[in-house]
């Protein structure tokens, strides 16, 4: 049975993670999110979210940021590998609606599946 939960440990908290992860990553985007990947010795993926007041007020954005974490929660597992990520949502999320959200983020996903781990 799997585990679909989003403990503490399965978020990026410190600034010095997010500052790390800026750094040293590799960039996968397409029309509505930026994602920053790192591969991490950790024995679990870590996400990071940014949302910023581009997107709009704080509803908006705490809306952005749920839905980021439910999809995360729900498709950690088919990661092949551990990562630290962190997803930028780009401005024009606001203004859809969270199916194209969860499409949007799931090529995103798809894309960090395929990469290797390089450290």
């Amino acid at each position: 049975m799997r585990k679909y939960s989003f403990s503490k440990a399965d978020r990026l908290r410190k600034r010095s993670d997010f500052l790390t992860l800026s750094k040293n990553c590799q960039k996968v985007q397409n029309q509505h999110f930026i994602a920053l990947i790192r591969p991490n010795l950790n024995n679990r993926t870590r996400l990071g979210i940014t949302v910023s007041k581009r997107n709009g007020n704080a509803v908006k954005r705490n809306r952005i940021k749920r839905i980021i974490r439910e999809y995360f929660r729900l498709n950690k597992h088919n990661l092949n590998q551990f990562w630290d990520i962190n997803i930028i949502a780009k401005k024009q999320v606001a203004k859809i609606d969270n199916a194209k959200v969860f499409a949007s983020l799931k090529t995103i996903f798809n894309k960090i599946s395929t990469y290797e781990k390089v450290i």
